[in-house]
């Protein structure tokens, strides 16, 4: 730690020492008139003040650091993913279904809602991806599937959506084209890999005409 500190002030010492150099060179360069020894001290000390900020920063920085690297050095040993969180299943709320989004009479977007569940049933905002299917079961089987989404993990994040009635993932998908009338009962499945553990969970949900 000395040494680190030394090898710090003595380059502050040398970037003091350039400062003078660059100011009275370039005084002379230009051929303007030199600054008083009270300016020149004046703007060497400004330098030194901004110089052992910067000194006094690194310094805290590298003690964050160092208390970082010890916390995640002792934990390591003990901690498994599942100590952060146990994610237990997957649940898709009933307030998914279509909205008709720009009141034109047409529901053009599909709104899955997820809630990731814990093992005591608490929701959880998981890390991971998310692949979305839209299926009708009642169509024969190679016409079945009529749509499907995938969303990446840095993604997800972002739809992270809490009120005061209900926290979950939403996730906002465009079915014109392939959902034109909606009369018959639709079903959404969901699969849900979390980062943390490398687990994937499934659930799907009947969407029924309303």
């Amino acid at each position: 730690m000395r040494s680190s500190k030394f090898d710090i002030w003595v380059s502050l010492a040398l970037l003091l020492l350039c400062s003078w150099a660059l100011i009275t060179a370039g005084c002379e360069e230009t051929g303007g008139q030199k600054p008083s020894l009270n300016e020149r001290l004046y703007l060497l000390e400004q330098e030194k003040t901004q110089l052992a900020r910067q000194v006094e920063q690194s310094e805290t920085e590298k003690e964050q650091l160092k208390k970082q690297i010890q916390v995640l050095s002792d934990l390591q040993p003990q901690v498994e993913p599942e100590d952060i969180y146990n994610l237990q299943r997957i649940k898709i709320t009933r307030y998914t279904n279509f909205y008709d989004k720009d009141k034109d009479g047409k529901k053009e977007k599909l709104i899955v809602y997820i809630q990731p569940l814990d093992a005591n049933g608490d929701i959880i905002k998981a890390a991971g991806a998310v692949d979305v299917q839209l299926w009708d079961l009642n169509k024969a089987e190679g016409e079945a599937l009529l749509g499907q989404w995938h969303v990446k993990p840095d993604e997800l994040k972002k739809l992270w959506f809490a009120t005061i009635l209900i926290i979950n993932y939403r996730l906002t998908f465009d079915v014109t084209g392939i959902v034109d009338k909606f009369d018959e009962p639709l079903t959404v499945k969901v699969t849900f890999t979390d980062y943390l553990s490398g687990k994937v969970f499934k659930e799907q949900r009947v969407i029924k005409p309303r």
